[in-house]
């Protein structure tokens, strides 16, 4: 691994729980991890630590196999070859757009630095702007010259912290895929924070995810979603509910029985024994349910969120049960209106059955 963080503990003084509490993770080289999770959840302060700027008083730090943070060491920022990019872009107001990119560099020759200076503004698609000044530019290319003035000393890892909270909705997405295909394309290794997950989906290879200082799960955006590790990333990760369901063992094959019906032919399910009873949370991802008119089980439409091609449609069967369906948006059915609905789906991710009246909790 390029980057390992291991059995990391960050406290402050006059605070009894740790604001980051044994976490592992690593990085491959040119690897781009993500960390998201809920404000205060502790990832900025992990990605000050990985950058130096928090010492740590439990667990280490390696890049490039050399340590870096222990509770006994903590090699300075400048010493870590590291480039920062922040959410505020940092830029300086005064300067052009090429002494801005320049200034991690001004120890090279005066040739280097230009020849470096065009080759990074190229990179982040800001060739012929080395003139310009920060005020001259959109948002989205002051990010980018903030980029391109990180990754100017060719850093050993790139940390982002949060660098697209100030722009748009629909720019920040679309930004995110551009820079992952500057730091693919610069070879770099990175590690972003956000809040957002479409964000940590366009940009990240693995994604951490964070609650009450702990590392949740880390892996790619697909497993985070269809094979959530825990209860809270299956409610943070997606939209869908937990319901209650039974799983029984008949004629060899598992049956999960739910308040949609019985769910059959899985590839994989959890065993009865698995949970007192065979009595656990069943989660239903909104994809997990289609809209059928010919289905057997009806639901009421209780919500609908416009998303453009489709719906989301959050749905309560006759029995009380909540559920939440995406559906295509040509299916434009009323506030109150009952329809045909049927669970679709390869696999089950169970947990253990809450206590009563919290079987149904509702995910983002």
């Amino acid at each position: 691994m390029f980057l390992e963080v291991s059995q990391l503990d960050v406290r402050y003084a006059g605070r009894a729980q740790a604001a980051v509490q044994g976490v592992t993770l690593g990085l491959r080289a040119g690897e781009i991890g993500v960390l998201i999770g809920p404000s205060g959840c502790g990832k900025t302060t992990l990605l000050r630590a990985v950058a130096g700027l928090e010492p740590v008083s439990g667990g280490e730090i390696h890049l490039a196999k050399q340590r870096v943070s222990s509770p006994r060491q903590n090699l300075p920022p400048e010493e870590r070859r590291i480039g920062m990019v922040f959410q505020d872009y940092a830029l300086f107001p005064h300067l052009s757009v090429g002494r801005n990119v320049a200034f991690g560099i001004h120890q090279l020759p005066r040739a280097e630095q230009a020849a470096r200076v065009a080759e990074v503004l190229e990179l982040v698609g800001l060739e012929g702007s080395a003139a310009r000044f920060p005020h001259e530019l959109s948002g989205g290319q002051q990010q980018r010259v903030a980029l391109a003035r990180a990754l100017a000393p060719r850093p050993r890892l790139m940390l982002l912290d949060e660098p697209f909270s100030n722009l748009d909705v629909d720019l920040r997405e679309r930004l995110a895929h551009e820079v992952r295909g500057i730091l693919k394309a610069a070879g770099a290794t990175a590690l972003f924070v956000t809040h957002d997950q479409f964000e940590a989906f366009a940009i990240g290879d693995v994604i951490g995810v964070m609650d009450q200082g702990q590392l949740q799960q880390w892996d790619d955006a697909y497993t985070l979603y269809h094979r959530p590790a825990t209860r809270f990333v299956a409610d943070f990760i997606g939209h869908g509910v937990f319901a209650p369901a039974t799983l029984v063992q008949q004629d060899g094959q598992v049956q999960v029985r739910t308040p949609l019906g019985d769910l059959e032919g899985l590839s994989e399910c959890p065993l009865p024994s698995s949970y007192p009873g065979g009595e656990c949370d069943v989660l239903l991802r909104a994809d997990d349910i289609v809209h059928d008119d010919d289905a057997p089980v009806k639901a009421r439409i209780v919500r609908k969120s416009f998303r453009g091609s489709e719906f989301l449609y959050t749905l309560e069967l006759a029995g009380g049960q909540v559920l939440m369906a995406h559906v295509p948006s040509h299916h434009d059915h009323a506030v109150g209106e009952w329809i045909g609905i049927r669970p679709q789906m390869d696999h089950v991710v169970t947990f253990p059955r809450l206590h009563e009246g919290h079987g149904a909790t509702q995910t983002r």
